[in-house]
């Protein structure tokens, strides 16, 4: 069966980092695009940032300069770098895998930004 399981969401002040981490299994990692999404509460659910296959990223405006997505197809896991956090980053955070016409979502991890 397929599986995300992402980890790594907290509580973190203002400027603060965090790393998140997307685990995967069921799945060729290699062969897949992965992404990060978020959603805030009374918002749509929004691209954060994508890491294809062929090592092309992709970054939301937002977020640009201050988070980094990276993978390590070995272990099957994509990473979200989050520095510089700001409140507006409060968010439920989710990884997804996609490709081939199929795609896969995780559960989501919370991570807020506050004093």
């Amino acid at each position: 069966q397929v599986q995300l399981v992402e980890s790594g969401g907290g509580l973190v002040q203002p400027g603060g980092s965090l790393r998140l981490s997307c685990a995967s299994s069921g799945i060729i990692f290699s062969m897949f695009h992965m992404g990060w999404y978020r959603q805030a509460p009374g918002k749509q659910r929004e691209l954060v940032a994508l890491s294809i296959m062929g090592g092309v990223t992709n970054y939301a405006d937002s977020v640009k300069g201050r988070f980094t997505i990276s993978r390590d197809n070995a272990k099957k896991t994509v990473y979200l770098q989050m520095n510089s956090l700001k409140p507006e980053d409060t968010a439920v955070y989710y990884c997804k895998a996609f490709g081939a016409g199929v795609e896969y979502w995780g559960q989501g991890t919370q991570v807020t930004i506050s004093s």
